[in-house]
């Protein structure tokens, strides 16, 4: 499948699950706004998604894949379904030791998760509770991690991605159904018990599509009894620098989280900034890591180190065809954004303001942010997961130094930690290329840069036909939740339109290219032509 149409298929799904995740948030904004439970909330799901992410989706992916597609390349799919067993009967007992002692050691544990709680005794208590009610979510996603590497190493990228819709479904459901049956009132801790326990439903829904889908394909990993052979000793050493490597931006959240507990209402307006800002990141830099990861990966199995620059190259040209024009977006209409999807019920114009504001410095990070997710997988796929480790080391050194210090000097203001992460990934990115280049791994070639400048006009212009809509339809932000989605609807495929024609014109992207690009690779020891 080529790079563009595995990106699609991920982003496309990825963004169904935005979508309803979008849902999801804007009736718990409404629910219980920016209050105590909605920081106890913030908390709470932070803490199991943060080892989710690390121990599932970071670590494992970027341990295991090469692994599992060097195996399938040299030895067939058998050897690679070996070695997936292998792996999951090690991670199984592992992550339910972990996940046993970690709930119940959780009323110690979010003390100095959350120190700002500690002088609020409810509220410390109920974000303990929820934590712990959530916490199974870990098992089970990171199973699906480990199941979903496989589905991609072989290009079933829709069943993987898909299944990232089953969270916000369940916990839409688990919001909906406490409103018709216990009618809690806004800011009622009735409201975050239910979305603990539709947290847990969600990574029990995932798990089980997964496996379904697996057996679908022709798969069936079976359960083995738990022994560390050489292969999967390997990638348990490759895993503890990924951890790092493919989770600083989560380890950077969870250190925001502990500063913003400080501050009453930040950890609620951090995680509504994240929300809005993870959609982009979500649909293009997931997408482009989860697809580049493999394909990098079989090329270079293959000795066809030309073909692995050349779609390094297209992953950074395409990554950016579609992350410029949303950095600029955030910089130009964060707060209609924040107004237009959360105001309401407990979510009022402060709270809407507040979090456009820590919107406009993760939109000068969202390119960086995307970035990292392209380049790392050029160093996962050659088995370097501790390169990555080490930019990921300082560069984290860097955003807390900075997250701190600016939450402190802007009087404890959330916004303080958002620019202090931008401007840390910017450094990241930095790191990165220059180790790729300096080992011959990456450069950008003449198309790349030829196309990048074009791009970035084309979303110049997008971003100041956005301020002038902006005066045509800021008043409706005001009048109502129809005239509101009115405004949204009207400045995002307004939007749309102008940049789609601006790149055009340009000739940062042209028609014939994205459908040449969107068929199936026809070789694998050629060059493909188009983006």
């Amino acid at each position: 499948m080529s790079l563009l149409r595995g990106a699609f298929t991920v982003g496309l799904w990825t963004m169904v699950s935005r979508v309803l995740g979008f849902a999801r948030d804007m009736v718990i904004a409404r629910a219980i706004g920016t209050g105590w439970v909605a920081d106890a909330w913030a908390v709470a799901f932070r803490f199991p998604n943060l080892f989710r992410r690390l121990f599932g989706e970071g670590a494992l992916n970027s341990a295991f894949v090469p692994m599992y597609a060097k195996r399938l390349e040299g030895e067939g799919k058998g050897a690679a379904d070996r070695l997936a067993e292998e792996i999951q009967s090690v991670v199984l007992p592992i992550l339910m030791a972990f996940s046993a002692l970690a709930m119940m050691a959780m009323p110690w544990i979010m003390q100095v998760y959350a120190p700002g709680f500690v002088d609020e005794p409810e509220k410390l208590s109920l974000a303990s509770d929820m934590t712990v009610i959530a916490f199974p979510y870990l098992l089970f996603m990171s199973l699906v991690a480990l199941y979903s590497g496989v589905l991609n190493t072989h290009g079933r990228y829709a069943s993987a991605a898909a299944a990232q819709s089953l969270l916000n479904i369940s916990l839409l459901g688990a919001a909906l159904i406490a409103q018709f049956t216990l009618h809690p009132a806004p800011g009622d801790r009735i409201w975050g018990f239910a979305l603990a326990w539709g947290c847990v439903v969600a990574g029990a829904l995932q798990f089980l599509f997964l496996v379904f889908m697996l057996a679908r394909g022709g798969i069936h990993l079976r359960l083995r009894w738990p022994r560390l052979s050489p292969d999967a000793r390997r990638i348990f050493v490759l895993m503890v620098p990924g951890i790092i490597a493919g989770g600083v931006s989560q380890i950077s959240i969870f250190v925001a989280t502990i500063v913003a507990t400080l501050q009453d209402g930040a950890p609620a307006i951090l995680y509504f900034a994240d929300r809005i800002y993870q959609f982009p990141l979500g649909i293009v830099g997931t997408a482009m890591g989860i697809v580049l990861l493999p394909t990098l990966a079989r090329h270079l199995r293959g000795g066809r180190e030309d073909l692995a620059l050349y779609w390094q190259n297209r992953g950074v040209e395409l990554a950016m065809l579609l992350t410029l024009p949303a950095a600029v977006a955030l910089l130009v209409i964060s707060v209609p954004i924040s107004i237009a999807l959360f105001e309401g019920g407990a979510f009022d114009r402060a709270s809407s303001e507040a979090v456009g504001h820590v919107l406009i410095a993760f939109g000068a990070g969202l390119p960086a942010f995307i970035l990292v997710k392209v380049l790392q997988p050029a160093f996962f796929a050659r088995e370097d997961t501790a390169t990555p480790m080490r930019f990921a080391v300082a560069t984290l050194i860097v955003d807390v130094a900075l997250a701190v210090g600016l939450f402190f000097a802007l009087g404890r203001d959330v916004m303080g930690i958002a620019i202090g992460t931008a401007a840390a990934a910017w450094l990241n990115v930095m790191l990165l290329v220059r180790a790729l280049h300096a080992r011959g791994h990456f450069s950008m070639d003449a198309r790349t840069l030829d196309r990048l400048w074009r791009i970035a006009l084309a979303s110049l212009v997008m971003g100041a036909a956005l301020y002038g809509l902006m005066q045509l339809v800021g008043g409706w932000l005001d009048q109502g939740t129809v005239k509101k989605f009115a405004a949204l609807g009207a400045l995002c495929f307004g939007g749309l339109i102008v940049y789609a024609a601006a790149v055009i014109a340009l000739k940062g992207a042209t028609l014939a290219e994205l459908k040449d690009q969107f068929r199936r690779e026809r070789a694998q020891t050629t060059k493909p032509t188009g983006v």
